[in-house]
C-alpha cells in the first residue's frame, strides 16, 4: 500500500496513516482525523452515499427538515452517519433521516425555570442527550493451549507386521528429539487486550458506555455496554417523555390550558402522534418539536384507536365511548369531522348505522390515500366504513357495516332506548362478551409503488377463528376468509391476536454498480397475523381471469377480463407464549413480541434470527383503565399492547408506561462499530471474519444477498480493518500515552494485545486467502518495533494447524533461526514439517537437521524441497551400518551398552516407514500421495538404488561418495549389500514395507526398474547365501509363502514347484514357537497355491510343527475322525471352550456317518480321559454322558484320590440341580440315568462332605428311584449331616421315626455342647459352639417343615398331629433344660444389654437364647397351622408339663421355661391380634370410601357423550311410535344403557 504523507494529532504529534475507505484509488484523498482510535476507526464506514434509485416515494415539504436543531442536537458527524454508507440502500435515504432527526443530540444546556418566558414549542425542546440501550457484553475467547508431546516410538513392534498371523496397527515415528505436531490443535486467541487502552470517543453521547452495571436483558428497559451480540440500539425520546409523562408540568399547561393526561396509543409514520386517556392527541415531528395538540372542546372519551394519513396531514382517532373524530393538523383545535356513536333504538329503526354507545373503538385506519375514508372497528365486534364527505357544506356520512352484527336479538337496554347518541357515557361495571369479537383490524396501506391490489381497498380483520380480507371497491365484497387451525382454536388464548399489513414496494437492489441495472419488480403485499402463540405470513395478490358476461339489454354475452383478490401461505410459525404485538420491519423480517421477549423473523430463512428479553408487558396498553371500574380483566387487559408498538422505515417506537423510546435493528456494520468505538478492534476483525464466512450470528441486514458481492464488500472493510488496527496499535502516540501507564507508575505488559492482532489478522487472510498484509506489513511493523518474536511465535501456531502452508522464505528462514537459537530442535521439526518446502532455506535447514538428528525433518527438506528420495535412505543406511558397528564392538570388547546409541537404534528404524510410504507413492511422514510423475520418479530411483547388485555413488556425479554397508572399514561388500544391511537390521520390519510396496500398481508395469519377481528371486539368493539368522529366513519364507497366491500372474508361474516345496518344509521344519501361528498362515496362504506331492510327509511335518488347522481341515475333507479328534485333543493353543465343543461336534459327525461311535474313537477318548478331566471335569461329564456313558466310572477312577472335589463337580453336572445361567457346548438329560448306584452313592456322601447345607435340596431334586435311601441316611448319619437324614426319614414316610431319630440327634449333640462349655470352662480360650448350635437349629427347622406338612393336607390324618408336635417340642424343651441345669447363675438372668464378665457366661447364654429362640419358632409354627381341632392346644402343653416333671434334667425350677414359652405364644397372639385389628380398620375405611363414591355415582348419573347414535350399532338412539303423542311415544323395547365412559348404547347392543 501506498504510504499518506504524515500528519499530526491536534496537540502536534505525528500520526499514522489515515484510512480512505470511499472507493476511491487516490492517495491524495485521505482525509486526517484525530488521533482518537475510535474515531478514525469510524471512518471505515463513511463510504460515499451512492445516488438514490428513485424507487423511494418523496415526502411532502412538511417532512424535509428532518434535521433536528434543537437545544439536544448535535451536528457532529457520528456513528450513523458513517454506518447508514456501508449497511443501507439507496432506497432507505429516508430512513436516514428519520434516524438523524431522532438520535442526534446538541450539548447540553440549562433547562431554564419556570419563571422565565419562552415560546412554547421552545419550552418544550429536550433538553438532556438520549441514552443508548444495548445488549449484553460478548464472552471472552478462551486462552490458547498447547498439547503436551510424545516420545518416539520404533516403526514395527517386534511382534506386530503384516508377516504376523494378526492384523498390524499402523504407526508412524516421529524424530527421537521431536514431539508429536499432530496432537495440535487449532486455538481460539486470547482476548482482546485493546479495551482496556483505547480512550473513547466523545463524538456523541449516544455512543457514550453505561454504567458498570450491566443488564442481562436487552430491551428498552435496560441498559448495557453495546457488544458484538447487540441486537438493538434504543434511545429515549426524552423531550416527548419529558412532557407527555410529566403531569404537574405548568410550562405544559400555559400552552394546553390543562394539564396532559396519560398515554394510551401511538401512531408514528411520519410524524409521533401520541394519543392521551383524556381525548387529546399530541403530534411531534421527528426532532421532538411538538406541532400540535388535538382536541375537541367536548368529552369523548380516551383515545384507544389512532392512525395518521398517508400524506401526514389528518390524524384519525377512536375513543373509549364509540366516538370517532378526524383531525386537520393544519387546524388541530377543533376536528374536521366527528362521528357520534349511536343506539340501538336508532339502529332498530333504520335510520342510522354505526358504533353503538360505549362502546370502545380498538381499530381505525385511513383507506388507501383518502382523508376521509376510515375503517374502524370495536370491542362489540362491529366494524365499520365510513365516507365522511360533505353535500353543500353539510356533513353527510355514509356509513357502511363490513363486519359483526348488532345485539337485537334480546330486549334492548334501557339506556341505549332512552340516551341521545350525543351524550357520550363510559361503560361502567363488567361487561358481558359480545357474540362476536374483533381481534384486530387494518387497511392495505399504500406503498413506494402502486399495487394492483391498492385498487380494491382491501381491509383485513382478524376474528378469534378466521382472518377475513375485505374489498371496498369496486363494491364491497369478501374476497377470501383463513380460516384458524382447530389445534389453535382449542388454545387458552382465544381472544389474543395481532394483524400487519406491508405494503408493496420496489425492492433495493444490491448488485455490482459495474454491472447494467436490472428493473425490479414490484413485491407481492404481505399480511402477518398471530392467534395466540402462532404466527401465519400470508402473500396476498390479484388473480385475474376471463369470464363471460351477458348484456342485460341486447342479451350478448361478452367476455372480459376480472380480477380478485387471493392468497398464499408464505410461512408459519409458533412462540413460546402468546404474541402480543406484531410489526414488520422490511419486506423480509418482522419483529414478535411477547410477554418476555423481542424477536426478529426473518421470512426467507422462515426462523427467527435475533432474540432479546424484553418486558411485553410494560408497554401501555389502552384498557387497562377499564380494570379499575371491573369492565376487563387486568390478565387480558395488561396485554393489549399492540397499539404501543409501531414500525417506521426500520425504526421502531415503543410507548412505554414511562417514556417513549425508538430502536434500530443492529446490522452487520453496528455490531462491528460497537466494537471499534470501544477500542476493541480485534473483536471487530474477528466479527467482520465471521460475517465473511456466514458464521455469524443473527440477521444479515445490509449485506448483499449475491455470496460474491457480499464476500467482496467485507472482503474490503477486514482489510481496512487490519491496517487501521496495526496502524494503531503502533502509532508512535500510542506507544506514549498512558495506556502503557498504571496509576502508580509501574508500566503495563501488553504482549498478550501484540499476540492477538498477528492471531487475529492471521485468520481474517486465511479466510481471504490473501497473505500479502500479514507477511509484509504487519511483520515489518513488528520487526521495526524489535518484537518479531511475538509475530513468528503466534504464526507458528497457524502453521502447525495446517491453515498457512505457505510463508516467505525471509519470514521462515527467521522463524527457524528463532528456535535454534533458544535451543530448540524439537520445534524446528515440527515446523519443517508443516510448512511448504519451498519456503524453506536449504542449506540452513540441513545443517540444523544434520547438527541435531532430526532425521524426519531431513527427509522432509530432502524429498518435498530437492526432490530426492535417495537421499534419506543413505542417511538411514549410514545409521544402520553405525548400529552393526556398535554391536561388533560389544560382541569383541564386552562393552557396556551406552545410552547415546539408543536414539541412533530409533533413527534408523525410520527407514521401514520412508521406504513403505515412497514405494507407495506417499510422502513421509505425512502420507499424502505424490503427483504421479513424482511419484513414479521417486519408485524408480529408490527401487533401482535399493536392489543394486553392488555398493553406489550417491549423489551420482562428481563429489558423490561409496555408500558402503560392511562393519570394518574397508570390509568385504556382500552382493545386494543394501537389502541385507536392511534384513540383518530388521528382518521383519523390511518385509513389512515390501509388503505394503507389493500392493502398488507400480510394479504391475510391463518394464519397471524391479518387479515382484526380482524382489522374490533377490530374497530367495540372499537366503542361500547363508549369511542371515533362522529367523529371518522364516520371515522371508513367510513372505513369500503369502505374496505367491496374492499375485499368481507374476508369481506362481515363475516360481519353481521345487522351491514352493523347499519353503514350505522350511516354514514347518522351524521350532521356534513363537512363530508357529505365523508360519502356519502363511503355509495356508502358500497351500492354496501349491498342493505338495509327497502328503503324508508332509502330514507328519504338520503334526510335529503343530499346523494343527490345516490337518484339521485335511482330516475333515478325508473323514478321518480319529486323526481329526487328536488335533483337537493335542492343539494346546485351542482355547477350552473350543476343544469340547469340536469334540462334541466330531463325534456327533462320525455317529452320522457310521451310525454307531468307532471303536477308534472309543480308545482315543479314553486314553484322553486324564487330560480331559484336567482341564474341565464337568464339561468332560457332560460329553461322555451324551456319548460315552460306560466310562463315567472310568473317568471318575481316572482321577487321583486327593481330588475328590472334582469327582463332585463331575457328579454334580449330572445328577445336581442346575445352575442359573450356565452355559454349556454339550446337552444331555438332566438329571442322569446313566450313572452306576456307586457313583450315585459317591456323589451323596461327597455332597455331605463339603457341601452339607445342600444335601437336602439335592434329595428334593432328585427322583425318588435314583437314591439308596437306607444308604443315605447312612451316609448323613455317618457324616453328622443329620438334618438331612431326619428328611429323608420322613420322605419315606416314617415321620415318627424321623423324630425319634431327631430326637436322639438332639441328646448327642446337647451332650456334645455341654462337654464343650465344661471343658473351656478351665481354659482360657473360648469353645467354638456355632457348628454345634447351627445343627441343632436345622434338625429344629426340619422337624418344623415336616410337622407343618404332616398338619395340613391329606396327611393330617394319617397320623396323630399332637403326638408328633409333641415330640417335636419334648425334645426341643429337653435340650433347653438340659443346658439350663449346665448355665450359670449369670447365663441364666441375662438379655440382651447384660454386658458380661466371664465369657463362658456369654457362650451360655447364646447357645440357651439361640435353643429358646427355637421352641418360640416351634410354636409359632404349630399355632399358624392349628385350624383343625386334631391339636387340642391345653392338652398338649398339659402333656409337655408332665414330661419335663418327670424327665431326668428337670431341677426345681422346671417351670421356669414354660413360663418363658407361655409369655412369648401370648405376645405372639397379641400382635397377631393387632394385625387383624388395623387391617379390619383399613378394609371398612376402604368400603366405606368405595360404597360412598357409588352412591354419589348412582344418584348423580352418567351423561353420555352423544347422545345422537348408538356406540355400537351407530343407529339413533330414541325412535318415536307413529300416532302416538311425543310424551310416550318411545317403543317399550328402546331401553338404553349409559357406561361411566360416556358412551350410551341400547339395552340389546351393550357388550357383555
Amino acid at each position: 500500500m501506498s504510504q499518506s504523507p504524515e500528519f499530526r494529532y491536534p496537540d502536534g504529534s505525528p500520526q499514522v496513516e489515515s484510512l480512505n475507505l470511499s472507493g476511491s484509488e487516490d492517495g491524495d484523498d485521505d482525509v486526517e482525523a484525530g488521533g482518537d482510535y475510535s474515531t478514525r476507526m469510524e471512518e471505515l464506514f463513511a463510504d460515499d452515499v451512492p445516488e438514490s434509485n428513485g424507487h423511494v416515494e418523496q415526502e411532502s415539504d412538511d417532512e424535509e427538515a428532518f434535521l433536528y436543531t434543537g437545544n439536544d442536537a448535535d451536528f457532529s458527524t457520528s456513528y450513523q452517519d458513517q454506518l447508514r454508507d456501508v449497511l443501507e440502500d439507496d432506497s432507505d435515504a429516508e430512513n436516514h433521516e428519520v434516524e438523524k432527526s431522532l438520535v442526534e443530540d446538541h450539548p447540553s444546556e440549562d433547562i431554564p425555570s419556570e419563571d422565565e418566558e419562552h415560546d412554547p414549542l421552545e419550552v418544550l425542546s429536550d433538553q438532556t442527550h438520549s441514552t443508548p440501550i444495548t445488549t449484553p457484553p460478548r464472552l471472552a475467547s478462551p486462552v490458547l493451549a498447547d498439547t503436551p508431546s510424545k516420545l518416539a516410538k520404533p516403526f514395527l513392534h517386534p511382534t506386530v507386521s503384516r508377516l504376523r498371523s494378526y492384523t498390524p496397527q499402523p504407526s508412524h515415528v516421529p524424530s527421537n528429539s521431536s514431539f508429536g505436531s499432530n496432537a495440535l490443535h487449532a486455538a481460539s486467541p486470547a482476548p482482546s487486550h485493546f479495551s482496556s487502552m483505547s480512550r473513547m470517543s466523545s463524538v456523541s453521547n449516544f455512543h457514550a458506555p453505561s454504567s458498570a452495571g450491566q443488564s442481562e436483558t436487552a430491551s428498552p428497559n435496560s441498559q448495557s455496554k453495546a457488544t458484538d451480540r447487540d441486537v438493538f440500539r434504543w434511545t429515549e425520546l426524552r423531550n416527548i417523555t419529558h412532557y407527555i409523562y410529566s403531569a404537574h408540568s405548568s410550562k405544559a399547561s400555559s400552552v394546553l390550558g390543562t394539564a396532559i393526561a396519560s398515554p394510551t396509543v401511538l401512531a408514528a409514520n411520519g410524524l409521533i402522534c401520541v394519543g392521551t386517556d383524556d381525548g387529546k392527541i399530541c403530534v411531534y415531528d421527528f426532532r421532538q418539536t411538538l406541532k400540535c395538540v388535538c382536541q375537541n372542546s367536548s368529552a369523548v372519551g380516551a383515545v384507544t384507536a389512532l392512525a395518521l394519513s398517508h400524506d401526514h396531514t389528518y390524524v384519525a382517532s377512536g375513543h373509549s365511548t364509540g366516538y370517532i373524530q378526524l383531525f386537520d393538523l393544519k387546524v388541530p383545535l377543533s376536528p374536521a369531522r366527528v362521528v357520534a356513536p349511536t343506539t340501538l333504538a336508532i339502529v332498530a329503526s333504520g335510520r342510522k348505522e354505526g358504533h353503538i354507545q360505549g362502546s370502545r373503538i380498538i381499530n381505525i385506519g385511513f383507506v388507501a390515500g383518502r382523508h376521509t375514508a376510515l375503517v374502524s372497528a370495536d370491542d362489540h365486534g362491529l366494524a365499520f366504513y365510513h365516507t365522511l364527505g360533505k353535500v353543500l357544506f353539510v356533513e353527510a356520512p355514509d356509513i357502511l357495516r363490513i363486519l359483526g352484527k348488532y345485539p337485537l336479538d334480546g330486549p334492548l337496554p334501557a339506556d341505549s332506548l332512552t340516551s341521545q347518541p350525543d351524550s357520550p357515557t363510559t361503560p361502567v361495571g363488567v361487561k358481558k362478551r359480545s357474540r362476536y369479537t374483533i381481534l384486530a383490524m387494518m387497511p392495505l396501506p399504500l406503498g413506494t409503488t402502486s399495487h394492483p391490489t391498492d385498487t380494491y381497498q382491501a381491509v383485513a380483520l382478524l376474528t378469534p377463528h378466521k382472518l377475513v380480507v375485505v374489498g371496498l371497491k369496486p363494491t364491497p365484497k369478501t374476497w377470501f376468509k383463513f380460516a384458524r387451525d382447530d389445534a389453535e382454536s382449542r388454545s387458552r388464548a382465544k381472544s389474543r391476536g395481532t394483524l400487519c399489513w406491508f405494503p408493496s414496494i420496489l425492492p433495493t437492489s444490491n448488485q455490482d454498480k459495474a454491472s447494467l441495472p436490472t428493473v425490479e419488480e414490484p413485491t407481492t403485499p404481505l399480511l402477518g397475523c398471530t392467534w395466540g402463540r402462532t404466527m401465519h405470513i400470508l402473500r396476498v395478490f390479484e388473480s385475474r381471469s376471463r369470464q363471460l358476461v351477458r348484456h342485460s339489454k341486447t342479451g350478448k354475452s361478452v367476455e372480459h377480463e376480472v380480477g380478485s383478490i387471493t392468497y398464499l401461505s408464505a410461512g408459519k410459525w409458533t412462540a413460546s407464549e402468546d404474541i402480543l404485538a406484531l410489526q414488520w420491519l422490511n419486506v423480509n423480517q418482522a419483529i414478535v413480541i411477547t410477554a418476555s421477549t423481542l424477536q426478529v423473523y426473518d421470512l426467507n430463512r422462515s426462523k427467527i434470527v435475533e432474540r432479546v428479553l424484553f418486558d411485553g408487558l410494560s408497554l401501555m396498553s389502552p384498557s387497562l383503565r377499564l380494570t379499575i371500574s371491573g369492565a376487563a380483566s387486568y390478565s387480558e387487559s395488561v396485554g393489549d399492547v399492540s397499539h404501543s408498538v409501531r414500525v417506521y422505515k426500520g425504526k421502531i417506537f415503543m410507548l412505554g408506561r414511562e417514556r417513549i423510546q425508538v430502536g434500530t435493528l443492529l446490522t452487520w456494520a453496528d455490531k462491528i462499530l460497537s466494537f471499534v468505538q470501544e477500542g476493541d478492534f480485534l473483536s471487530a476483525i474477528d466479527l467482520t471474519r465471521a460475517y465473511y464466512l456466514s458464521e455469524a450470528p443473527g440477521n444479515t441486514n445490509g449485506l448483499p444477498d449475491d455470496p460474491r458481492l457480499r464476500q467482496e464488500t467485507i472482503g474490503k472493510k477486514i482489510r481496512e480493518l487490519m491496517v487501521a488496527s496495526a496502524n494503531y496499535a503502533f502509532s508512535e502516540d500510542r506507544m506514549t500515552d498512558g495506556t502503557h501507564d498504571r496509576p502508580d507508575g509501574r508500566g503495563v505488559d501488553r504482549t498478550s494485545l501484540f499476540e492477538g492482532l498477528v492471531s487475529t489478522c492471521a485468520r481474517a487472510c486465511i479466510a481471504l486467502d490473501d497473505y500479502e498484509f500479514l507477511f509484509e506489513d504487519l511483520f515489518q511493523l513488528y520487526d521495526d518495533h524489535a518484537i518479531s518474536g511475538i509475530f513468528l511465535t503466534q504464526l507458528e501456531t497457524f502453521v502447525l494447524n495446517n491453515q498457512i502452508h505457505y510463508v516467505p522464505p525471509r519470514i521462515t528462514q527467521r522463524l527457524v533461526a528463532m528456535h535454534d537459537e533458544n535451543s530448540r530442535p524439537d520445534l524446528v521439526e515440527r515446523i519443517i514439517w508443516h510448512i511448504d518446502a519451498e519456503c524453506l532455506d536449504i542449506n540452513q535447514a540441513v545443517r540444523i537437521c544434520q547438527t541435531h538428528h532430526l532425521y524426519d525433518a531431513l527427509i522432509y527438506v530432502y524429498t518435498r524441497a530437492l526432490r530426492d528420495y535417495v537421499a534419506p535412505v543413505v542417511e538411514l543406511l549410514g545409521l544402520i551400518r553405525k548400529v552393526h558397528q556398535y554391536r561388533r564392538r560389544i560382541a569383541e570388547y564386552r562393552e557396556s551398552p551406552m545410552s547415546e546409541m539408543e536414539p541412533v537404534i530409533l533413527n534408523a528404524y525410520k527407514i521401514y516407514p520412508y521406504l513403505a510410504n515412497i514405494l507407495s507413492g506417499l510422502t513421509y511422514p505425512s502420507e499424502q500421495p505424490l503427483e504421479e510423475e513424482e511419484a513414479l520418479q521417486a519408485k524408480k530411483d529408490v527401487y533401482t538404488f535399493l536392489f543394486f547388485g553392488r555398493s553406489s555413488v550417491w549423489p551420482p556425479g562428481d563429489g558423490g561418495k561409496l555408500v558402503l554397508t560392511a562393519d570394518e572399514e574397508g570390509g568385504l561388500e556382500p552382493t545386494y549389500p543394501y537389502v541385507q544391511q536392511l534384513l540383518r537390521y530388521d528382518a521383519e520390519s523390511f518385509l513389512h514395507s515390501l509388503d505394503i510396496a507389493f500392493e502398488d500398481a507400480y510394479l504391475n508395469e510391463k518394464s519397471p526398474a524391479v518387479d515382484r519377481l526380482v524382489v522374490v528371486r533377490i530374497l530367495m539368493d540372499i537366503v542361500a547365501t547363508g549369511n542371515l539368522t533362522q529367523a529371518d529366513k522364516t520371515f522371508i519364507h513367510i513372505f513369500i509363502a503369502r505374496n505367491v497366491p496374492k499375485y499368481p500372474q507374476f508369481l506362481k508361474e515363475a516360481i519353481p514347484f521345487s522351491t514352493l516345496h523347499n519353503i514350505l518344509v522350511s516354514l514347518a521344519e522351524d521350532p521356534d514357537p513363537d512363530t508357529r501361528e505365523d508360519r502356519q498362515l502363511a503355509a495356508e496362504y502358500l497351500l492354496s497355491a501349491y498342493n505338495p506331492h509327497n502328503v503324508p510327509h508332509i502330514t507328519e511335518l504338520f503334526r510335529k510343527a503343530g499346523f494343527f488347522r490345516i490337518l484339521r481341515g485335511w482330516h475333515r475333507q478325508d473323514k478321518q475322525w480319529g486323526s481329526l479328534l487328536l488335533t483337537f485333543l493335542q492343539d494346546p493353543s485351542l482355547p477350552l471352550f473350543e476343544v469340547f465343543e469340536n469334540l462334541n461336534e466330531v463325534l456327533e459327525s462320525s455317529t452320522r456317518s457310521s451310525h454307531d461311535l468307532p471303536p477308534e474313537l472309543i480308545v482315543i477318548i479314553e486314553d484322553a480321559l486324564p487330560s480331559l478331566m484336567q482341564k474341565s471335569p464337568s464339561e468332560t461329564a457332560l460329553l461322555l454322558d451324551k456319548h460315552l456313558p460306560s466310562l463315567h466310572d472310568q473317568a471318575v477312577d481316572s482321577l487321583a484320590e486327593n481330588r475328590d472335589e472334582d469327582r463332585l463337580i463331575y457328579l454334580h453336572r449330572l445328577l445336581g440341580p442346575p445352575e442359573e445361567e450356565e452355559y454349556t457346548h454339550v446337552h444331555s438329560p438332566h438329571p442322569s440315568h446313566n450313572l452306576s448306584l456307586a457313583l450315585r452313592r459317591l456323589y451323596i456322601m461327597l455332597e455331605c462332605r463339603f457341601h452339607p447345607e445342600n444335601v437336602i435340596p439335592i434329595m428334593q431334586y432328585l427322583p425318588l428311584d435314583l437314591l439308596d435311601w437306607d444308604h443315605v441316611i447312612s451316609t448323613c448319619e455317618s457324616c453328622k449331616v443329620y438334618d438331612a437324614a431326619v428328611w429323608a426319614l420322613n420322605q419315606q414316610g416314617k415321620p415318627l421315626e424321623a423324630l425319634a431319630k431327631a430326637d436322639g440327634f438332639d441328646k448327642s449333640l446337647m451332650l456334645e455342647l455341654v462337654d464343650l462349655i465344661q471343658k473351656a470352662s478351665g481354659e482360657t480360650s473360648s469353645p467354638n459352639v456355632d457348628s454345634v448350635l447351627q445343627k441343632l437349629g436345622s434338625i429344629g427347622r426340619t422337624g418344623i417343615s415336616m410337622c407343618v406338612e404332616r398338619s395340613q393336607g391329606s396327611s393330617a390324618t394319617d397320623i396323630p398331629l399332637e403326638d408328633i408336635w409333641f415330640k417335636l417340642l419334648n425334645s426341643q424343651i429337653n435340650c433347653v433344660q438340659t443346658l439350663t441345669v449346665c448355665s450359670s447363675h449369670e447365663a441364666l438372668v441375662a438379655d440382651e444389654h447384660t454386658s458380661f464378665e466371664n465369657p463362658i457366661a456369654q457362650i451360655e447364654w447364646k447357645a440357651l437364647s439361640t435353643l429358646r429362640s427355637l421352641v418360640r419358632e416351634t410354636f409359632s409354627a404349630l399355632v399358624s397351622v392349628t385350624t383343625t381341632r386334631a391339636v387340642s392346644f391345653p392338652q398338649l402343653f398339659n402333656r409337655l408339663v408332665n414330661a419335663a416333671t418327670h424327665s431326668p434334667a428337670t431341677t426345681g425350677t422346671q417351670y421356669t421355661e414354660f413360663r418363658s414359652i407361655l409369655t412369648g405364644i401370648l405376645e405372639s397372639y397379641r400382635s397377631d391380634g393387632d394385625m387383624l385389628i388395623i387391617a379390619k380398620h383399613l378394609l371398612d375405611r376402604d368400603l366405606f370410601e368405595t360404597l360412598e363414591h357409588a352412591t354419589q355415582a348412582r344418584i348423580r348419573g352418567w351423561a353420555p357423550s352423544k347422545i345422537s347414535h348408538c356406540s355400537f350399532c351407530r343407529k339413533p338412539i330414541l325412535k318415536h311410535v307413529k300416532d302416538q303423542p311425543d310424551t310416550d311415544g318411545l317403543a317399550a323395547d328402546q331401553r338404553i344403557i349409559v357406561s361411566r365412559t360416556g358412551s350410551i348404547y341400547h339395552s340389546h347392543c351393550y357388550p357383555t
